[in-house]
Parts: C-alpha cells; sequence; structure tokens
C-alpha cells in the first residue's frame, strides 16, 4: 500500500512538472540560429529546483519523504530529468569523485545523443 501512495505522490509532482514544461515551451522564445534557448532554461531551472531540493533535506532531516518524491522525483522529474542528472552529476563532483562525476556526465551527453541520432537512423 505504501508503494501505490508513494506512486500517487510521484505521478502529481509528474502531471504538474510535465504541464509546467509544456507551459514553459510556449514562450515564444526563438532564436534566429536554433539554439534550443527554451528547452536549456527548462533544464537549467530544473537543476536549480533539485539542487534547492537536496540541500534543503540535508539541512532539515524532518522533510516529509513524500513531499520530497512529490518535488524531486515528481514534479522536477516530469518538468526535467536532465535535473536529476545534474544533481547526480554534483553529487560524485562534491563527495570527491571528481573523474566519476566527469566521466557519468561526459558517457550521459555523449550516449544519449548518439542513442538520439541512433533511434532516428533505425526509424528511417
Amino acid at each position: 500500500m505504501k508503494t501505490l501512495v508513494d506512486c500517487f505522490f510521484v505521478g502529481a509532482g509528474g502531471a504538474l512538472g510535465a504541464v509546467g514544461r509544456y507551459l514553459i515551451g510556449l514562450i515564444p522564445i526563438r532564436p534566429e540560429n536554433g539554439f534550443p534557448l527554451t528547452t536549456l532554461l527548462i533544464n537549467v531551472v530544473g537543476a536549480l529546483a533539485i539542487g534547492f531540493l537536496v540541500a534543503a533535506t540535508e539541512k532539515n532531516s524532518a522533510f516529509d519523504p513524500r513531499l520530497l518524491l512529490f518535488l524531486k522525483v515528481g514534479l522536477c522529474g516530469g518538468f526535467t530529468t536532465f535535473s536529476t542528472f545534474s544533481q547526480e552529476s554534483a553529487q560524485l563532483l562534491q563527495s570527491g569523485k571528481p573523474g566519476l562525476g566527469l566521466l557519468y556526465a561526459t558517457l550521459s551527453v555523449l550516449l544519449c545523443v548518439a542513442a538520439v541520432f541512433g533511434a532516428q537512423q533505425i526509424v528511417k
């Protein structure tokens, strides 16, 4: 039953995050050179939000775990999974594992971009 309730919190936050991403995507910011400024904005805001959440929960051990699920996994995850990637990269760097953090960041970007290209080629 606990898992089902937790899923509700994640789903509710995810729905709000996804709608927020959609609405921000409607802002008419379209540089002529095609740079994805809106997506960059979404990713930076999501990374900033998850950074605040992680710091707040580290300072306050009484933080409700379900609220954390709602905000971190749900809202930030629905808004952008890039926020989780950013938090995990920062955590590796801060925990004295800079090589692993840089490897994770580099592999994540390169492999995910390659996966998009690969998938597009398969579909063609």
